[in-house]
């Protein structure tokens, strides 16, 4: 934890609550991570998928940067730019084009198989790239909540949603995790040494460029039909999902380490059906329940072992 993380926040806080703190953050972390799928759901009633990723990082980048320059930031030094470049690539780019693509022909429902493989691909990552050593008893707990996110998914009826089989929506998934998992990997290392929102702040400033021509060349071929859910699903994309919920999450994660962070998105997939089915109108069995209260049984387990 830097000296400018804890700045902002009680002393007595800062120096006896560190890992109720981190875990806290990286909750609501996840928390706004659940809305992201519902919300993109909502923007491509208004946008076209390429626009609409694309608007959402120039957006991001707007917030990011009126806070980097408000405080007069300088920019980082020589070497946190590949690891921002990671970032970037992985959770601004990356994850948020290929999860709209898959969205295009898949539910929200079925798009939570990706957040429940992501605690455990992150937390693989994080081991091989940071040195960490989690327990046995860490990794037993892991598998299992990834089973038992991955059995509801499936035995829910979320994949027989597709025919049963796999599709171009599930190769875009799939491709998704994998690169988000190195964007957290990464950005969660930084986070150590820069503040969470300077890691998200500077990762969307990098990808401004690319954003812009993204915008101009989507909105010149992708038709637009204003209304007010896609509007609300862009900005809850750009300043909630990708701006907010990446600034608690880094730092959440830079105080309890990325393992332990990772497997508390165990309870993403089972938020964003509750969302799907409270703003979309999805269907949510009787099942939920049940998965959820195992799922909570997982992830306090990954949190009290080492």
């Amino acid at each position: 934890m830097t000296a400018q993380n804890s700045a902002t926040l009680p002393a007595t806080i800062a120096v006896k609550n560190p890992v109720r703190r981190g875990t806290a953050l990286a909750l609501l972390g996840v928390v706004a991570f659940s809305l992201t799928f519902p919300a993109t759901a909502w923007g491509l009633e208004s946008f076209g998928p390429w626009s609409l990723v694309a608007l959402r990082s120039v957006l991001a980048a707007a917030i990011a940067g009126a806070f980097l320059l408000a405080r007069r930031v300088p920019l980082p030094a020589r070497q946190h730019w590949a690891g921002l470049a990671v970032v970037a690539a992985g959770v601004v780019v990356g994850f948020p084009m290929l999860t709209t693509l898959a969205l295009t022909t898949s539910t929200t429902s079925h798009a939570a198989v990706v957040v429940g493989l992501l605690p455990l691909t992150t937390a693989a990552l994080s081991a091989l790239r940071t040195g960490a050593r989690p327990s046995r008893a860490f990794w037993a707990a892991a598998l299992a909540g990834a089973a038992v996110v991955i059995a509801f998914v499936v035995c829910d009826g979320t994949l027989t949603q597709n025919g049963g089989a796999l599709s171009a929506g599930d190769a875009y998934l799939f491709g998704a995790l994998l690169v988000c998992a190195a964007g957290y990997t990464e950005g969660g290392r930084l986070a150590r040494t820069l503040p969470g929102w300077q890691v998200i702040g500077w990762a969307l400033v990098l990808c401004l460029p690319l954003s812009l021509a993204g915008s101009v060349a989507g909105l010149a071929y992708e038709p637009v039909h204003l209304g007010v859910h896609g509007l609300a699903g862009l900005i809850w994309a750009a300043a909630g999902s990708t701006f907010l919920g990446l600034y608690v999450w880094y730092r959440g994660m830079a105080e309890i380490g990325a393992p332990r962070a990772s497997q508390l998105q165990l309870a993403q997939p089972l938020l964003t059906l509750v969302w799907s089915v409270a703003l979309l109108g999805e269907h949510l069995t009787p099942a939920a329940p049940a998965a959820a209260c195992a799922v909570l049984v997982c992830i306090a387990v990954t949190q009290r072992v080492k």
